[in-house]
């Protein structure tokens, strides 16, 4: 959740700070701080934007070339200045930042009282720098070894960076469960510290991703990673493929709205590669290592959150439809505490954008002490997902910064379709004309992509309309019920409008009392064998007096004759209808949103990556 940017080297630190700490916004917080290092410690903190830190900071001595900034999201403590982050030990000579929980702070937090330490916030971060100020009075030992101790006696979750005020060119940070990235300078004589690499890709494209349990010690130019055991690593240092063209607006008036537009890029970039209708071709290299695996699974089990989950249940159609293989599908928050039955030979495939979420990564580890084979769909190169998973499929839909997924959802679906039809091939449960035929489709999504975005206009006039709804019912069947989960979330959390999305037969039982001439109802109606089942569902909200939204194929005009408001999409395979009609979902969903003056791109209390339970 939380976003953390450090630097240590020539450069003025503060510019560096300041701009990371927005490029990190779309992560939500609400309260932020900097720390700089220049012959004292300095903490500035407001909660709030990083805009109101900023006007804070004007006029203040904010020179130095050491220093550190958070983003924060609230756990233990209300969002206000004084539980805002850095914060500092009791002499005020130590400082923190850090993303995650410390589970067992409080009885820390009564034996340092009994010991004389005072307290000025209400988190669970500040416990931590107090007690590695403890253990460094108190043993005589160095920072970095303070800073080592004291994370073996925490339990929980942690990235962290501690600065100093005796030692001005020394860094520390470690990870435990929460992402940490280092950054590489040209020279070796800097260095970049954050939770992801959005606020490094302007100065260096050379990342060291710390794993957990190691933290990294950079003193006077020179790094060192090594375990929270005390065990020196060789740090691996990659090379980003991100620019930073990727991570502006680009003329968009939002991150959300430029993201849904390049879904016809990003959906191409997750097939470039793998696949070539002509030739026949279809490779997914991590299915091809594990090819055996897939043939003789009894079972998969897909887990997610969010819009994850919603693409992991897409997946369970196409692998059952297409592969006749049994597939379950999990929320990784209640996967990881229900005690699931987990055999050897079943395939545990997790989804993520982000690569960091705490409980999928939970799962992973609770899956693989099972003995099953963990096949990753996940954004972000070099996150910790892909690097707890036996293999995997990234998704290349580039970076997104809109809290609320869009490409990330196309994109995973994208991968999954192939994932699918891989599997199929090689189970010999799909025929060669079936087979050929998706490829093709596969191949003209891109465009038929291009033709739902020309939706936006009537977008645009429906949510003129809705925009002042109380509440709103999503339905469909088959491929559409996912999509029509979806279609509710993405207006839920940026407009905050209620919503709900489900099967169209389950209306009777429940929903169905719901509907009146106040209740706008959204129906994926394309064209597809459950058609005729979706005309009756229709016709019963209409009964009703609800209004009727459609999602309709490209000439249809059954449900035109019925519906309050079409909104057509191009014809397409029933499996692939997720990638087409989702997209005038996005769009209604965000003209919605900005008519009602929400902040589309960072949404109330939530977070682009969930990495805290």
């Amino acid at each position: 959740m939380c976003g953390i940017v450090a630097y240590i080297g020539h450069r003025e630190v503060y510019p560096i700070l300041i701009k990371g700490l927005q490029r990190l916004e779309y992560r939500g917080y609400d309260s932020a701080g900097i720390a700089i290092l220049n012959g004292d410690l300095k903490v500035f903190k407001k909660a709030g934007k990083v805009s109101d830190l900023n006007d804070f900071a004007k006029g203040k001595d904010t020179g130095g070339t050491v220093g550190m900034g958070h983003t924060r999201w609230a756990t233990h403590g209300e969002p206000n200045d004084r539980n805002a982050h850095p914060h500092y030990s009791q002499s005020g000579k130590f400082a923190v930042i850090h993303n995650g929980i410390i589970e067992n702070y409080s009885s820390i937090k009564a034996e340092l009282i009994k010991r004389g330490h005072t307290f000025n916030s209400d988190t669970d971060t500040e416990v931590l720098i107090h007690l590695i100020e403890d253990i460094h009075d108190n043993a005589g030992v160095t920072l970095d070894e303070a800073v080592r101790l004291a994370l073996g006696e925490v339990i929980g979750a942690y990235a962290i960076v501690v600065l100093s005020k005796d030692n001005p060119r020394e860094l520390i940070c470690a990870r435990k469960g929460s992402p940490i990235v280092l950054g590489v300078g040209k020279d070796k004589q800097e260095y970049f510290v954050a939770s992801d690499a959005t606020p490094i890709i302007e100065y260096t494209n050379n990342v060291i991703y710390l794993n957990d349990g190691e933290m990294a010690y950079i003193k006077d130019g020179q790094l060192t990673v090594k375990t929270i055991e005390n065990q020196v690593k060789t740090p691996y240092i990659h090379e980003l493929e991100m620019k930073l063209e990727q991570l502006e607006k680009g003329g968009y008036d939002h991150f959300m709205l430029k993201e849904i537009y390049e879904q016809p890029r990003s959906i191409w970039d997750s097939m470039r590669g793998r696949i070539d209708a002509k030739k026949g071709f279809l490779r997914l290299g991590g299915i091809a290592e594990y090819e055996n695996k897939f043939i003789n699974a009894k079972r998969i089990v897909i887990i997610g959150c969010g819009t994850s989950w919603h693409a992991g249940l897409v997946a369970e159609y196409l692998i059952e439809d297409l592969a006749r293989i049994p597939v379950e599908v999990e929320y990784a928050s209640e996967f990881r505490y229900r005690n699931p039955v987990i055999y050897e030979d079943d395939i545990v495939i997790p989804i993520s954008q982000s690569g960091e979420t705490a409980d999928t990564l939970a799962a992973i580890e609770l899956a693989k002490s099972k003995g099953a084979t963990i096949f990753g769909v996940c954004n972000v190169v070099g996150s910790s997902i892909p690097r707890a998973t036996h293999a995997g499929a990234y998704t290349h839909a580039g970076p997104e910064i809109g809290v609320a997924s869009t490409k990330a959802f196309t994109a995973q679906v994208t991968v999954l379709t192939l994932m699918a039809m891989q599997i199929a091939r090689h189970r010999g449960t799909i025929t060669d004309s079936r087979y050929h035929q998706l490829l093709n489709e596969l191949e003209a999504i891109p465009a038929k992509v291009e033709i739902a975005l020309k939706t936006n206009d009537i977008c645009k006039e429906l949510a003129a309309k809705f925009k002042d709804a109380k509440n709103f019912l999503y339905l469909g069947r088959g491929y559409g019920f996912p999509v029509a989960l979806e279609g509710a979330l993405k207006l839920k959390e940026i407009s905050y409008i209620h919503a709900e999305g489900y099967p169209a037969a389950e209306m009777k039982h429940g929903p169905i009392a719901l509907i009146d001439e106040e209740m706008p109802v959204v129906v994926i109606a394309n064209k597809n064998e459950t058609y005729e089942k979706v005309v009756s569902n229709i016709q019963e909200v209409k009964a009703r007096k609800g209004k009727i939204i459609a999602i309709v194929t490209e000439g249809d005009t059954t449900v035109k004759g019925m519906a309050d408001y079409c909104i057509e999409v191009p014809e397409a395979d029933d499996i692939l209808i997720p990638l087409l009609s989702v997209v005038p979902l996005q769009l209604l969903s965000y003209h919605i949103a900005v008519m009602r003056g929400c902040n589309v791109d960072q949404p109330r209390n939530l977070a682009k990556s969930v990495t805290v339970e």
